[in-house]
């Protein structure tokens, strides 16, 4: 559970973006120091041509990527 309703809506929108195009787990614990990560994307096949609709989302979807949604409270 987050403290902040942007990084849920945050994680909750990627879900929602990345789902049909692989494996989207929001949050995912690491290993090591107790940490957690808010969004593991795997795409569903390696490929060359990412998801045109998602713009730069899409570019950094083309791997295997972690998300970390940030919004500046200033």
């Amino acid at each position: 559970m987050t403290r902040f309703a942007h990084d849920q809506f945050a994680k909750e929108y990627l879900e929602e973006l990345l789902a049909p195009f692989g494996e989207v787990k929001a949050p995912r614990r690491v290993a090591g120091e107790v940490r957690e990560i808010d969004v593991w994307f795997a795409p569903n096949t390696p490929t060359n041509s990412p998801p045109e609709a998602l713009g730069l989302l899409g570019r950094l979807a083309a791997t295997p990527a972690l998300f970390e949604p940030f919004r500046n409270a200033a």
